[in-house]
């Protein structure tokens, strides 16, 4: 295969459904979410056809199994993840992954799961990228509010728990993404958030940082970003708000960013 010179970002999506319905997400309003028809997962012999495949592209894939759904919905999840990194020696199928995941199905299988596929030998230190965890609220109602599934405190536990295993075994990836959404129904709850998550950090031992907005680059995070809606800029003055209460960018008198403040 003849090469662009671009890095190809290639989104395989193991399914295109999700176990909860996220008010902000598009896909809470598709009528196949909670529908689990089997059609609606990804066959084990496309996805192996499609990681075979990639040892004929010469620009660099960074590979994610998501776009929609929930990843790890897929009755078979750890095996299409370890086969991909199973083939993948010195990076010959892909340069990077990662995952998102709204971390309700995380359970201690596939954490392990995770965890080994994130620190082979047989291929760079930072193969695998992070795993991204949409959380969006801190306390069980609002997280139901935003939601519409109480699956808050398993979340919070899954969480906990990768990072916990993960240090245990003494490793160092993949790196924790902790996503806050700010909106009108979580605004108070993300100083809380905050301290969370900057408790569990600090208490693991791990460097970890405060980003305004999508993380810059990698490392353990929590970040509060933007609601995308169609009145955008009162979207942009809440969250311009919250992070000024928080310290983590200041504002001037206009209301707008300080970039040098944080």
């Amino acid at each position: 295969m003849t090469g662009t010179g671009q890095p190809i970002n290639l989104n395989l999506e193991l399914t295109d459904l999700c176990n909860i319905k996220c008010r902000m997400c598009g896909q809470a309003e598709n009528p196949k979410v909670h529908n689990l028809q089997a059609n609606s997962f990804m066959k084990w012999d496309v996805w192996k056809a499609s990681i075979d495949a990639l040892e004929s592209y010469t620009d660099e894939v960074s590979l994610c199994p998501h776009w929609l759904g929930e990843p790890c919905l897929h009755p078979e999840f750890d095996r299409f993840v370890r086969y991909a990194f199973d083939n993948n020696e010195g990076n010959r199928l892909f340069r990077h992954f990662k995952l998102h995941t709204n971390g309700s199905l995380l359970n201690d299988a596939r954490i392990e799961t995770l965890l080994d596929c994130a620190n082979r030998d047989s291929m760079a230190e930072d193969t695998f990228r992070f795993v991204h965890f949409s959380v969006d609220a801190f306390t069980p109602g609002v997280y139901y509010a935003i939601k519409k599934f109480d699956y808050g405190e398993r979340v919070y536990r899954n969480i906990v728990r990768l990072m916990e295993r993960r240090e245990a075994r003494g490793l160092k990836r993949p790196y924790v993404t902790n996503a806050f959404i700010v909106m009108p129904e979580n605004q108070h709850e993300a100083p809380w958030y905050l301290d969370y998550w900057a408790t569990v950090f600090d208490r693991l031992g791990v460097k970890w940082e405060i980003f305004y907005d999508w993380p810059t680059h990698e490392t353990d995070n929590v970040y509060f970003r933007r609601l995308h809606q169609a009145d955008q800029p009162a979207a942009d003055r809440l969250h311009r708000i919250v992070l000024d209460q928080l310290g983590v960018l200041g504002l001037d008198e206009a209301g707008t960013f300080v970039e040098d403040s944080f």
